[in-house]
Order: structure tokens, then sequence, then C-alpha cells
């Protein structure tokens, strides 16, 4: 069932993007390395990939793949966005990134957002595209990682999914019940005729730009916002609401630029 809302302000729209934690395979201690010449074995694109693996595949793979497991891997930028509303009409959107190459600095100034704002499971909403199989977990992951209490509006370990529905997942609403594929935000941007939010780099790049370019993170982070505008604007479009328009959107977030 579609759910349909009037006070749009109640909806936080969160992305994140993650980078393995280190920049190469033999950065790892010596256990960690074992672990992941187990798990990355294990999955179908490994196995997809190389026949006969050698010591390099399973070094490469780390670079490539493990910025998606929680285990191997650290959160290097949160975007949120919220709407504003006078009655039924948007007036605005806003954005804020929070953006660290420490990790635990990072989540510890987004967590305010989901104990102060964001807070009340009953009340508040978190949207995003493959929210509940990917952001949510993942930040939960690292949060208990990096020894920082859940707040109640993620804390949903053990829960069905009819008890979370605080939880707008972009995906899971344009499947419609069918569960056999993915479907990219991009690609459902443009089936909408929405502008890509892939216009600079995508997914699969983000490791790369973060060990190597200089000015990777704030890329990543521009990068992760135009994220969040698209799931707004792809959700805004499924509801039959008033779109998003450029000049309604600005963001607080502060970069190195800005202090320059």
């Amino acid at each position: 069932m579609t759910l349909h809302f009037t006070d749009l302000s109640r909806i936080l729209f969160i992305d994140i993007e993650t980078a393995p934690q280190f920049a190469s395979f033999d950065q790892l201690d010596v256990r960690l390395q074992g672990l992941w010449q187990k798990k990355i074995k294990q999955t179908s694109w490994f196995s997809r990939h190389y026949d006969n693996p050698s010591s390099d595949n399973i070094a490469s793979s780390y670079r490539e793949k493990a910025g998606i497991y929680a285990e191997f891997s650290k959160i290097i930028c949160i975007s949120a966005g919220f709407i504003e509303q006078q009655g039924l009409t948007i007036n605005s959107f806003r954005l804020k990134s929070f953006f660290d190459d420490d990790e635990s600095a990072l989540l510890r100034a987004f967590i305010p957002v989901l104990t102060e704002h964001y807070y009340n499971p009953s009340r508040h909403y978190l949207c995003g595209h493959n929210l509940k199989e990917f952001d949510i977990p993942f930040l939960c992951r690292r949060l208990i990682v990096n020894h920082i209490p859940l707040p109640k509006m993620i804390d949903v370990a053990g829960q069905k999914p009819w008890q979370t529905k605080q939880f707008i997942d972009t995906l899971e609403q344009w499947k419609f019940g069918d569960y056999k594929n993915y479907t990219s935000l991009d690609l459902i941007a443009a089936a909408l005729d929405i502008p890509s939010p892939k216009t600079n780099m995508d997914g699969s790049q983000v490791a790369e730009v973060y060990y190597n370019d200089e000015s990777g993170l704030e890329k990543i982070m521009r990068y992760c916002e135009q994220d969040v505008i698209t799931v707004a604007r792809v959700f805004l479009a499924m509801q039959h609401k008033e779109a998003i328009s450029d000049d309604m959107i600005s963001s607080t977030t502060v970069t190195k630029e800005a202090h320059d």
C-alpha cells in the first residue's frame, strides 16, 4: 500500500557514501586479509570475474568491492535534505552534508539530526533508495563499530518489515511487490524524466576518487547531495506532487573552500 503524505517536512531524505577503510589490501591486518579472501570468494561477482583467482585478484577486489561491506569499509559522507512547505506548496529543499576522513567524527556530527530533529518513528520518516537493504544497516553497523549508541529512529534490529514504517524506500516503492530485480536510482529517474544524479561520477568510482583525488572527498559530497535531490524528486513524482526545481535547492554544507 502506497503511503500518501501532506506534511512533507516530516521526511528526511538521506544517502551515504562509503569507501574501503584502507587504500590497499596489504594495509589490512593479517586477520582481516584472511577474512576478506573468504568473504569475496563466496560472492557471485568474484566467481564471474575470476576462474583461477590469484593474490593480485584478491587485492584488486578489495579496492573495488570492500566499500559495500560494513566490516571492511567506512562511511565518508552522509547527505540529508528536507522539504520546507507552506500549506501544500513546496517552498524549498534544504541540504546539509557531513563528510570527513574520520568516520567517528562524521557520525557524531550527524547523529543529532536523528536524536533532535527526526527522532520519532511514529511521526518522522527517512527516505532513500535501497535504504532498507543498504544505508540503514550500514549506518547501524558502523555506529556499533565506532561505539556510538543507535538512535531510536534506526534501532530496528529484529523488527519485522511492518514495524519499520518510518523507512521509505524508493527502490521498494518502484518494485510494487516485484522482488526479482534491482532498479537503479538513475534508471528510475530517467523513466520519470528527472535529471540524472550521475553527471560527474557514479558509485563505482567513489573509492578511486576518494584515494586518488586531492579534492576527492568534496567531489563525493557533491555527488551524494545530487543523489539526495534525485531521491526526493523521484519520491515526489511517485506521490504525484509538484517537483523540486533547481532554484528551490540550497545547501548549508560547509566545505574547505568556504573556510579558505
